[in-house]
C-alpha cells in the first residue's frame, strides 16, 4: 500500500483566534474556508507541502451528537484534553520564541526528551495541544 496523511481534524471555538494562531503565527497557508449553518471549518497547511492539511472543524459539528457528547467535548477542550497535533521545526529556540512573545500559552518549554526528541507544548486558542520538536 501506498498511504500518506491527507488531513488532520482540530477543533476550534473562535475561527478568527485560530487563523491569527495557525496563519499569521505560524505561517500556514489556508487552503479552504468554509461556511454552513453558523459553523466554520478552516482547512490549513504548512507552506511547500501542499498534500498535508489541518482541518480546524466546529467541535459538535457531527451528526446525531447528543448533548451530553456536546457537553463532554467543550469540557475536554477547556482543559486541554481533547486534541493534539506534533509539528517540527528546524529551529525550536526561534520557534519558541515566537510562540512565546506572541502571548501563546506555554506548556513546555524545550526540553531534551528521554525518548530522544528535545521539544516543546504550547495550546492553540482553543486548547489544543500542539507539541513541537526539533527536526532533525
Amino acid at each position: 500500500m501506498d498511504i500518506t496523511i491527507h488531513a488532520s481534524f482540530l477543533p476550534h471555538d473562535d475561527p478568527e483566534a485560530s487563523l491569527a494562531f495557525y496563519r499569521d503565527l505560524l505561517g500556514f497557508e489556508v487552503r479552504n474556508d468554509v461556511g454552513y449553518q453558523g459553523m466554520r471549518w478552516i482547512t490549513v497547511g504548512p507552506a511547500g507541502q501542499p498534500d498535508t492539511s489541518v482541518v480546524l472543524q466546529p467541535p459538535t459539528a457531527f451528526p446525531g451528537i447528543t448533548d451530553d457528547e456536546r457537553r463532554t467535548i467543550t469540557e475536554m477542550m477547556a482543559k486541554g484534553t481533547y486534541a493534539a497535533l506534533n509539528l517540527a521545526t528546524k529551529d525550536l529556540d526561534q520557534t519558541f520564541e515566537q510562540l512565546q512573545a506572541s502571548g501563546t500559552e506555554i506548556v513546555q518549554e524545550p526540553t531534551e526528551q528521554p525518548y530522544g526528541l528535545r521539544d516543546c507544548a504550547v495550546r492553540d486558542p482553543a486548547g489544543n495541544l500542539i507539541r513541537i520538536q526539533q527536526s532533525r
